[in-house]
């Protein structure tokens, strides 16, 4: 099998993707370390501890050895501070979808999801078989007009906060179309967790993931005990992978509990508001967004890079997002803002952002 001539289209349309080392001297705009906890002394002194008592790895999978005394108080902890039954640790967010969706597989008839959910739950419901039904984004009648045409046990998918637009979903609003239709409501929290308080509807599905807001890695997944252990028994990607490691569940408890102090959000929403003001005093097209997550939609691909090359010839770290991750016409820079941002460093993107524009 050749690969040359597709290498070569993709270069041609500006669509071709390569992983950079990232120069630690320029300011990162682009990372979902959005309380800025990745680097956390306390977090960082935690990691340290749970490699001095555990080791370096889980060893096994969680059904097998590899589920030790942090995974349980890290579980523990999250179901607590999500006022849920239980919660299930997944390796990434990527596979936890994946195994919810494969745990239901031969529950469901129908599912339905958000035109801009996530590519992992997209892969997710292609993977169980079922088709890929979708309702207009965060458009509830859209929603109901298409649940009133199914029959059977459905599930409802949404992400919480939409990681190209940095908007949220009306949970509220979703999780009363799915007591209509009897169906089961699953919320991706992947941007949100941490960031803002939770809404999960009574006998839902919520996942979230680890590495933005906490700064560390892995997911999860919380619910009632029945579901919970339903995924224990049915979901593939939880029995056959290596647990995550346990220090990396002892950083995530400090994580937590700095998220519970509050402070590190107060600062990301004190930058989050300066950004807005200041890029509407500038008259940049900033995508209106109470999230971390700030798009400039630019069109081309071609033009995206070209501005996150400007920008990073300039010290700032912007990801230029393009098709097929977004769709065609509306490539963007995705500006991800955090809690350890400062106003210079606003003040001197945004004006170097206006320049080059």
């Amino acid at each position: 099998m050749k690969f040359t001539n597709t290498l070569t289209e993709l270069k041609n349309q500006h669509l071709y993707r390569q992983a950079k080392v990232v120069d630690n001297t320029c300011v990162d705009f682009c990372s979902n370390d959005y309380l800025g906890l990745k680097n956390h002394p306390q977090v960082i002194e935690a990691f340290k501890q749970g490699a001095d008592e555990y080791g370096v790895g889980s060893g096994a999978a969680h059904l097998i050895s590899g589920h030790t005394q942090a995974h349980q108080k890290l579980e523990e902890a999250l179901a607590d501070y999500l006022g849920q039954q239980k919660v299930l640790l997944f390796s990434t967010g990527y596979m936890a979808n994946i195994g919810v969706f494969s745990a239901l597989k031969d529950e469901l008839d129908w599912v339905l999801q958000d035109k801009l959910n996530h590519a992992s739950l997209i892969d997710a419901n292609h993977l169980i078989g079922l088709p890929l039904q979708r309702y207009l984004h965060n458009n509830v009648e859209s929603l109901r007009k298409k649940t009133d045409k199914q029959t059977g046990q459905g599930l409802i998918v949404t992400d919480a906060v939409f990681s190209m637009d940095g908007d949220q979903a009306d949970m509220g609003a979703l999780d009363k179309i799915a007591q209509q239709s009897k169906a089961l409501l699953m919320q991706d929290d992947a941007h949100g967790f941490g960031v803002f308080q939770a809404h999960i509807p009574q006998n839902s599905i919520y996942m979230a993931t680890l590495g933005k807001a906490a700064g560390t890695m892995g997911a999860f997944v919380a619910g009632d005990e029945d579901l919970i252990n339903f995924l224990v028994q049915k979901s593939r990607p939880y029995i056959y992978t290596t647990a995550i490691a346990p220090a990396l569940c002892i950083a995530t408890l400090k994580s937590l509990a700095l998220i519970k102090q509050g402070d590190q959000n107060a600062k990301l929403l004190n930058n989050i508001q300066y950004f807005q003001r200041l890029a509407g005093t500038l008259d940049l097209p900033i995508k209106a967004s109470n999230s971390a997550i700030q798009p400039l939609v630019v069109g081309s691909s071609e033009k995206a890079i070209y501005l996150a090359e400007k920008l990073l010839s300039a010290g700032f770290h912007v990801g230029a997002i393009r098709p097929p991750t977004v769709a065609k016409g509306t490539a963007r820079l995705r500006i991800t803002l955090n809690a350890n941002h400062t106003q210079q460093q606003i003040n001197q993107l945004l004006t170097r952002l206006k320049d080059a524009l």
